[in-house]
């Protein structure tokens, strides 16, 4: 299903035009405990969601799970959806994977609107029709590809974010950076985060967008070029579900920058890519997002986790490395040893 993404200067009147452009008997809005309180009272203005379903699940990844799944399937159950139902994601991307996944397994699917309210579901997990939930300790491991019929973006909602939420979404737009232009990738490592112009980033957030969405348009299904937008999510995800399990977990962008640190010393070690670019890119995620602590010891675990990447296709690793700044190289099988310097790199850089 074609997917329509708006970037949104009236919020009302856009939520309007997608709910008319969506079949619907009756219309759920699926959020959770903090934008239930932070922004659903925004889409209180719109007259035709009054008669609206609330769904509320709890908040974090960690609940992006089997369980919240279930209760969400039980309330579209006993509160009457049909094939003809519509349902609303108004959240970050924890919500837009669940609720989309829920909305695609539903009586077979039902039609979906994502109203994205994170920088990072903005320009990553509502857009391009990837939904799922965690699973046995594993990032997303069970999904389908399936599209939001509308996918409504507003920077409005970002003044309720924090500087860590803000970042970890930047983090993504910064990897649009580097498989887009010098251009975009320069705007990006130059923009400063500890003081971010929203009506900056608004053009921005577009630009990023752009990149998904016309690598999914190719690609919409991951055979090829899709993988382009692993870039940091193989050691990135690895990083994620490591903290996870210990109890201590990171937000995604966050661990998707640290990914980064390691990949682009693969693309520089492995397929040409600039030391000089390589150095200003690591050296901004340094200043914003700090760094994850892990220990030689770890990289036994770090790599199994790894393992679990749904990209790979033999023994060794699948990785999307860089040439350059938008010279994109896709199916990369790296061995252990390499691996394990990009990771000694990340701990001494």
């Amino acid at each position: 299903m074609e997917q329509k993404v708006v970037i949104s200067y009236n919020l009302g009147n856009d939520i309007l035009s997608a709910i008319e452009g969506c079949e619907h008997d009756i219309i759920f809005i699926i959020t959770d405990t903090n934008t239930s309180e932070a922004c659903l009272p925004v889409l209180a203005k719109v007259k035709e969601l009054n008669d609206a379903i609330n769904i509320i699940v709890k908040a974090t990844d960690c609940n992006k799970n089997l369980e919240s799944l279930a209760e969400i399937w039980t309330l579209l159950c006993t509160k009457g959806a049909t094939r003809h139902s519509c349902v609303i994601n108004l959240g970050g991307g924890m919500i837009t994977d669940l609720g989309g996944f829920a909305a695609s397994t539903f009586k077979r699917g039902v039609n979906f609107i994502n109203i994205p309210t994170t920088l990072l579901a903005m320009v990553d997990a509502s857009v391009g029709g990837k939904t799922g939930i965690n699973f046995c300790g594993l990032k997303n491991e069970v999904g389908v590809f399936n599209n939001a019929k509308y996918v409504i973006l507003c920077t409005e909602f970002l003044k309720t974010l924090d500087s860590e939420n803000i970042r970890s979404g930047y983090a993504e737009m910064l990897k649009h950076g580097l498989l887009s232009n010098n251009t975009m990738w320069a705007e990006l490592i130059n923009f400063d985060l500890d003081n971010p112009n929203l009506i900056q980033l608004q053009k921005m957030v577009g630009d990023s967008v752009g990149v998904k969405a016309d690598i999914v348009a190719k690609d919409p299904l991951e055979m090829n070029l899709r993988k382009a937008l692993n870039l940091g999510h193989t050691i990135g995800h690895a990083f994620e579900s490591f903290a996870m399990k210990k109890g201590n977990p990171v937000l995604h962008g966050y661990a998707v920058a640290y990914g980064m640190i390691c990949e682009l010393y693969l693309s520089v070690v492995k397929t040409g890519f600039p030391v000089d670019k390589m150095r200003q890119t690591v050296s901004y995620i340094k200043e914003y997002f700090g760094k994850m602590i892990i220990t030689c010891d770890d990289y036994d675990e770090l790599y199994e986790l790894m393992k679990h990447d749904k990209k790979n296709t033999s023994d060794q690793i699948n990785f999307t490395l860089l040439g350059e700044v938008g010279d994109i190289r896709i199916d990369n099988f790296i061995d252990k040893k390499d691996i394990y310097d990009s990771l000694d790199f990340y701990r001494e850089c």
